[in-house]
């Protein structure tokens, strides 16, 4: 494994200590490769994994030609957004699980509080 793959593991770590999903407020954790990004919504307190969505699932791949940019990082958290509060979940912690705050993960965060969800 890389170096810098590694030093973002234990800040992940580092991170997941102080948060904890529970069912009334789970932790939605986000997750972005080079050209895609997904995102989990997960109960901590029974070790399951509620609700994911990732730029590669087909109903979305449709939605824009490359996932690895931060247009598409916004057109995705809209739709993550949406999805996840016809299922119920509107109310999470964001786990940046590591990332820097910045460029995709930054325009995801902002895209799902547009869409009115609450962390």
């Amino acid at each position: 494994m890389r170096k810098k793959e590694e030093l973002r593991l234990k800040r992940h770590k580092r991170i997941k200590l102080r948060m904890w999903g529970t069912a009334d407020k789970p932790r939605l954790v986000v997750h972005r490769s080079l050209k895609n990004i997904s995102a989990q919504v997960v109960d901590d307190t029974q070790g399951k994994v509620l609700f994911s969505l990732a730029t590669k699932d087909k109903a979305v791949k449709q939605k824009f030609a490359s996932a690895g940019n931060i247009k598409s990082a916004e057109a995705f958290g809209e739709i993550f957004a949406q999805v996840a509060k016809e299922k119920g979940f509107k109310k999470v912690i964001f786990d940046r699980a590591g990332y820097l705050y910045h460029g995709r993960i930054k325009s995801f965060a902002e895209a799902l509080r547009k869409g009115g969800m609450e962390f």
